[in-house]
């Protein structure tokens, strides 16, 4: 072999070596959050997978006058059990929540004045040190507009909204983690918030990406789709498309999954109840789902690949229920790696199933991730 032939076999061997060491090139994915907001006990906690983990949100801490409160005895446990787990998880980070739906009902008057404020951060600072928690994460539903029936809301909350998140930053310092849970349709999107203020401020935003049908939505849709379709516009495609134009950046932006179905009942059969009339019915939680939703009680599935998202018919009874299942969970997780999203939460881990959970789906789909090319 001449040399300018070996030089070229050499050149060409060299290529596909580095082509096969791109194909098994894990990706990296430390920075991708994995979000669990904890709604339960001290004890129900071990039954989950924790070290799937990268941070578990206690729900819900309350306002006592201007003060972040721990209402009983029963939380302070609950919240030094989750704080254990780090040592069994370095990595694992444990914030405090504020409010919740229903939970919120002082903030807009306390966070209308500094005072109240700095208040409410120093008290935030104070449980950190007691508990060794990580950070706090606001869920006030909603600033600026209606939330809560019968919950003060006002214009000034979204600039308070800002000033409250900048005055804890400042008491907090750096190490702490602040985020926010953010409702995920258009009306929360272009009202609640001043985004451009408060995305500099924080270290990612938790976007409730669910109930986009609801209790109060007189007809049957998708609770919590990946995509929009011809008959439903809100997706999480289209607020991470909207938050994304206008500049919050995407490593900050945490997509939400729901561990639990919304049921509908008096569905008409056309469409297989899909956007038809109906009346709410009840959550379905993910742990008990199986046993309710079945083709043994009459369903059939479906799966809206527009959308990404599934539900299930009985048209004999004419009830439907829209849910996240292994399918669109698996497709939120891909979507949220591929996009350079921050992470993905869910709502919540106390209602997971305790084998082959949808965590369990989650954790799978970022470990195959990390077997493709980067």
């Amino acid at each position: 072999m001449n040399k300018s032939l070996f030089k070229t076999a050499a050149i060409a061997f060299l290529l596909a070596l580095l082509c096969v060491r791109a194909y098994s090139q894990p990706v990296k994915n430390k920075d991708f959050r994995v979000i669990a907001y904890y709604a339960s006990n001290a004890y129900k906690i071990d039954s989950f997978p924790v070290e799937k983990l990268t941070h578990i949100i206690y729900s819900f801490c309350h306002l006592k006058d201007n003060g972040l409160n721990v209402d009983n005895a029963a939380d302070s446990l609950t919240i030094q059990k989750l704080v254990s787990l780090k040592s069994g998880n370095p990595r694992l980070k444990v914030l405090l929540s504020l409010g919740g739906w229903g939970g919120c009902k002082t903030c807009s008057d306390v966070f209308s004045t500094q005072a109240g404020r700095t208040a409410f951060a120093g008290s935030v600072k104070a449980l950190a040190a007691y508990f060794k928690t990580d950070g706090i994460d606001l869920d006030w539903e909603y600033p600026t507009i209606e939330g809560h029936p019968g919950h003060p809301y006002k214009p000034e909350d979204k600039e308070n909204f800002t000033a409250l998140l900048k005055t804890l930053r400042s008491v907090l310092g750096k190490k702490q983690e602040i985020s926010f849970a953010a409702g995920g349709f258009k009306h929360y999107l272009l009202e609640a918030v001043d985004w451009k203020s408060v995305m500099p401020v924080v270290n990612y935003v938790n976007l409730m990406n669910y109930d986009m049908v609801n209790g109060a939505t007189p007809h049957t849709g998708h609770h919590t789709p990946l995509y929009s379709n011809s008959q439903q516009k809100e997706s999480i495609h289209d607020c991470v498309s909207y938050l994304s134009s206008i500049g919050v950046p995407k490593k900050k932006m945490v997509i939400g999954a729901a561990f639990y179905g919304r049921s509908w009942e008096n569905v008409p059969n056309i469409n297989n109840g899909l956007h038809q009339p109906g009346v709410f019915k009840s959550f379905i939680d993910n742990a008990y789902f199986d046993k309710i939703i079945n083709k043994e009680n009459g369903f059939t599935f479906y799966y809206d690949e527009a959308a990404h998202a599934s539900h299930a018919y009985n048209p004999d009874d004419k009830i439907f229920v829209t849910f996240d299942d292994e399918a669109s969970i698996t497709k939120k997780t891909k979507y949220a790696l591929e996009n350079g999203l921050g992470g993905i939460m869910f709502w919540e881990l106390s209602i997971d199933k305790k084998e082959n959970g949808y965590l369990d789906i989650i954790d799978r789909a970022i470990k195959n991730a990390g077997h493709r090319s980067r």
